[in-house]
């Protein structure tokens, strides 16, 4: 299975957004995928169509007391695409993980224990604390999706750092397998300014597919579906469809789907 962490520090960015359209793409192309839900928020989850109500074991569950992942595991309305729920109990796992052994290593060992996958996607919290830290040190390759404001590439270049960091003490084999741009507004001067610039910094690593500002997309969670169900024709989801593309063509062909 791979495993692929979105991460960025910085709120706001469209990392629950891109989790839960992204998962349902790779699920739609015949991909056995699976989204971890790790932000206390719960977004990703609600964004799903799975409420609080259908939430028994969660990733909370996974981390603090080892549960299995396979108890963890709801199905969703997506065909082939399930979910590790999160629950408010997640907000205090950073606190009771602290005098944990190995605490940042939790979620990768229940995901080397599980089989029946073939890709998994981590939607982590907007911050660089411990269940960020255990998504990095349990996943292949990172995906960043960067909003395209100038504080944005601030914010980049810590999670750079800690990448680095990740790497040199952790897990070394972690990669990055692309950033994406989100919020794209070609009505901004600015948007393609910062869109520039982050190009000429890190080059072919930024993938071509830009998720543009698209109010279906916003509107897609409230109604408890991936925007890709809610109106696959928006331009918010051509491009999700556009980026699992992208996406499939950076992951080695050893580790494809059958």
């Amino acid at each position: 299975m791979i495993t692929i962490a979105i991460a960025n520090q910085k709120g706001g960015v469209g990392k629950t957004t891109t989790a839960i359209n992204i998962a349902t793409a790779m699920a739609a192309t015949g991909w056995r995928t699976l989204l971890i839900d790790l932000d206390p928020q719960g977004n990703a989850s609600t964004g799903m169509g799975v409420g609080a109500e259908a939430r028994g074991l969660s990733s909370y569950d996974v981390l603090v007391d080892e549960t299995p992942l396979s108890q963890a595991i709801v199905p969703t309305s997506i065909p082939g695409l399930d979910l590790v729920p999160a629950t408010v109990d997640l907000s205090g796992a950073e606190v009771e993980l602290v005098s944990v052994e190995q605490r940042t290593a939790r979620l990768g060992k229940a995901l080397g224990q599980h089989h029946g996958h073939d890709i998994c996607f981590i939607d982590c919290p907007p911050s660089l604390g411990l269940l960020t830290l255990n998504a990095l040190c349990a996943a292949d390759t990172l995906l960043v999706p960067l909003q395209c404001e100038f504080f944005a590439l601030e914010g980049l270049s810590q999670l750079l750092q800690t990448v680095e960091r990740i790497q040199q003490r952790f897990n070394p084999d972690l990669g990055i397998v692309g950033v994406t741009l989100t919020m794209f507004d070609r009505r901004n001067r600015l948007t393609d300014q910062v869109a520039d610039d982050v190009r000429d910094c890190l080059g072919n690593l930024v993938f071509e597919t830009v998720i543009p500002r698209n109010v279906r997309l916003s509107e897609a969670p409230s109604h408890g579906l991936p925007a890709l169900v809610y109106d696959h024709s928006c331009p918010g989801s051509r491009a999700y469809i556009s980026l699992a593309r992208e996406l499939i063509g950076r992951i080695p062909p050893q580790r494809k789907a059958a």
